[in-house]
């Protein structure tokens, strides 16, 4: 197959007050930023910048944030993507975004979709749980661990790196037994939500029935969606609608979507943020000799425009 340009979207975690400063003034992202702002309640570029940085991590702020991050730059780099065949994976919330990107839902179903999706994660989510991240350890280990403490794991990057979801007494006891085995890496993230676990499985049938209330269209010419569920592509909504709801309580395989990207023939990666976690995985993963980068690595837009051509 002929090279294509991925092009990831990232996920919960990397959100701060500047994250819109490359696109504060672009006319291409106003619309995207109007849509935002609807179910935000503020504009998404005063938003990060005035309100209390707690807030930028809720799971509904969260959600609309990392949405607007990928549509709105999306929307300024499309003149310049124009024929381009396009591979798009969504790591998490950043799924919703891939879905509108590769043109299956409007940036305002996105949105809307974010809402719905977070309001139900937080309805059946136990009180006093969250995420972990542990790296450094082989997945058998880890996989001993999260059986031993009753956790599981929400989100397998690499082969040695996942994210762990559970209560939060028993995500604190796995890391101090990755710790003690040698893990590299054992924290807890700033979610309250268990994504991607067991514990979430009330969320999926009215989440699944929302999706396809949305009547999504196909991926369109040229462009080519990967699911997070099981790295597998999406050629019609209605079967999407199914994957994408499943994996809110089931473990997001996002190193299954890394080889979907180097069988598609990816010689390029882009991540457009917030955040450069996904670019950094690309680069430590089956992916490490594309050209990889990350919108967040540019200091302007023009530096994005100079990679991308």
């Amino acid at each position: 197959m002929g090279s294509i340009l991925a092009i990831l979207c990232s996920g919960q975690g990397g959100q701060h007050a500047g994250m819109f400063d490359m696109l504060a003034n672009c006319p291409e992202a106003f619309p995207i930023f109007d849509d935002a702002a609807r179910v935000l309640g503020q504009d998404p570029r005063v938003f990060v910048k005035q309100t209390e940085t707690d807030k930028l991590y809720t799971n509904k702020n969260g959600q609309i944030l990392c949405c607007a991050m990928a549509l709105a730059l999306s929307a300024v780099l499309e003149k310049y993507l124009l024929g381009q065949k396009i591979l798009y994976a969504g790591y998490s919330v950043g799924e919703l975004s891939a879905w509108g990107l590769a043109g299956c839902l409007t940036p305002r179903q996105v949105f809307d979709l974010a809402v719905r999706r977070a309001e139900l994660m937080n309805a059946v989510s136990p009180p006093g749980a969250g995420l972990a991240g542990i790296a450094g350890l082989p997945r058998s280990l880890i996989e001993e661990i999260a059986e031993k403490t009753g956790v599981w794991i929400a989100i397998a990057n690499t082969e040695e790196s996942v994210v762990l979801g559970g209560a939060s007494h028993a995500l604190d006891k796995a890391l101090e037994l990755a710790l003690k085995a040698g893990a590299a890496t054992a924290r807890r993230l700033n979610v309250s939500v268990p994504s991607h676990t067991p514990l979430l499985i009330d969320a999926v049938a009215p989440l699944q029935d929302y999706i396809l209330s949305l009547h999504g269209k196909s991926p369109r010419v040229g462009a080519r969606l990967i699911s997070g569920l099981d790295g597998e592509p999406i050629f019609r909504s209605e079967d999407g609608a199914q994957r994408l709801a499943k994996q809110v309580a089931t473990t997001v395989r996002w190193d299954a979507c890394m080889e979907a990207c180097l069988e598609a023939g990816s010689h390029r990666v882009l991540e457009l943020g917030p955040g450069k976690a996904l670019a950094r995985m690309a680069a430590t993963s089956i992916l490490k000799d594309a050209s990889i980068r990350a919108v967040e690595d540019f200091h302007s837009l023009s530096g994005v425009l100079d990679w991308l051509e």
